[in-house]
Parts: C-alpha cells; structure tokens; sequence
C-alpha cells in the first residue's frame, strides 16, 4: 500500500472519531425516569395449618416426625454406638487400609511419571524403586497407553503386568 493510501485513512479515522466525541460530549444528559404508578397489591390471608395436619403431610411427603425428646434419646444412642463402633476398631488397629486407584497412561509417559502416580495413589512407596524394578524386568519400553485399575493389594509384579505389556 501507498503512504497516501494509509494516511488519508488515517485521517479519515481521526475525523470520524473527532465528530462522535464532538457529539457525545456535547449532548445534554438525559435521565429518564419512570414514571410513578401506585401498585395495587393484593394480599391473601393463607390459614396456619394445625398441628396434625402438619405432621400426616410431613408423613406423606417421606419425612419422619418426632418429638424433641425423643430425637435426643435417637441422637444420643448413634452416638454410642459411634464410640463402641471407634473403641472396637482402635482395639483392631492392626487392620491395613487397602488403596485403589485408576492410573491413566498416555503416550510418551515414561516409567517414572507411571510411579509418580502410584506414589501419589499410595501405591507404592518409592517411585524410583519402581522405575528400578521395571528396568530390571526389562520392559520399561513396553508401557503400554490407557487407563489401569491397581490397589495395595497387589504385588510390584501384578503391578507391572498390568501397565506394561510383554
């Protein structure tokens, strides 16, 4: 393009800008405002339903309906049954916790980046250890993409087999 060409729309774009700014700032501000109309409401008295009737549509609808005192008596035996439930399984504490994860491998994951997310599922304690494990084995070229199921149940073998194929 031409310097004549890009200057007379150049200045073609300052005119027109100078015009509507001309324009906009010389006008009067025009504040509409509505107009006041009374508004004619209406209002319904609605009957306080009685007391039965407040608990057959409470029934009706699903819900359970107790007296205070009885309430509390419920409360308060989930609550014990709560701290036995706690005390009985704080005398079984040997008891493991098992984890169960879904790891999603995608292409150009390495071996590390696959025990990095068994290290964050609490898979596996180390993830250089298993990336050591899996280059003793012999297939950390094997990985293969998709999505796996593994727990703590399994074994680094089991483990292995599953995410890396032969």
């Amino acid at each position: 393009m031409k310097f004549n060409v890009v200057s007379s729309f150049a200045a073609g774009i300052l005119l027109a800008t100078t015009i509507c700014g001309a324009v906009y700032f010389s006008e009067d501000p025009v504040v509409t405002k509505a107009t006041a109309k009374p508004a004619k409401t209406e209002q319904k008295t609605v009957a306080q339903p009685t007391e039965t009737e407040m608990k057959d549509k409470l029934l009706a609808a699903g819900y359970v309906v107790q007296p205070k005192a009885e309430y509390d008596k419920t409360l308060e035996a989930a609550k014990k049954a709560a701290s036995a439930s706690t005390a009985s399984t704080a005398t079984n504490g040997t008891q493991k916790i098992a984890y169960r994860s879904v790891i999603s491998v995608t292409q150009g994951m390495t071996s590390i980046d696959v025990g990095k997310m068994l290290v964050k599922a609490k898979i596996v304690p180390d993830a250089f250890k298993f990336s050591k494990d899996v280059e003793k084995k012999g297939v950390e070229k094997n990985l293969r993409p998709g999505t796996f199921v593994v727990d703590t149940e399994m074994t680094y073998d089991q483990i292995i087999a599953t995410i890396f194929k032969k």
